[in-house]
């Protein structure tokens, strides 16, 4: 026998594998619908909210529904990018002076 069999070592218990009976699956009824399918004052009112809330952000996000518009947008992205390139031109002529 070796040095970890159960009569030499008092720690080790012997035990059986007892299976388990196989249970029925329990079906949860879905507390969005009825038994005949009708969703839910609860459901609908939370998708439409759903949906509410996903508008809204996608418009603040296209900035159609903010303070500016498109438009306005765009153009201080214009100014933006011209007023950065006559810098870099009035940067080169100082280098070129120098």
């Amino acid at each position: 026998m070796s040095e970890n069999s159960p009569e030499k070592n008092p720690a080790v218990i012997d035990a059986e594998i007892v299976e388990e009976a196989p249970s029925a699956p329990v079906e949860v009824p879905d507390p969005d619908y009825s038994e005949s399918g009708v969703p839910s004052f609860d459901h609908v009112r939370d998708r439409i909210e759903q949906r509410y809330t996903t508008s809204l952000g996608s418009t603040e996000l296209a900035g159609i529904g903010g303070k500016e518009d498109v438009a306005s947008l765009d153009k201080k992205i214009a100014d933006r990018d011209k007023a950065a390139k006559d810098k870099l031109a009035e940067i080169r002529r100082a280098m070129r002076e120098q």
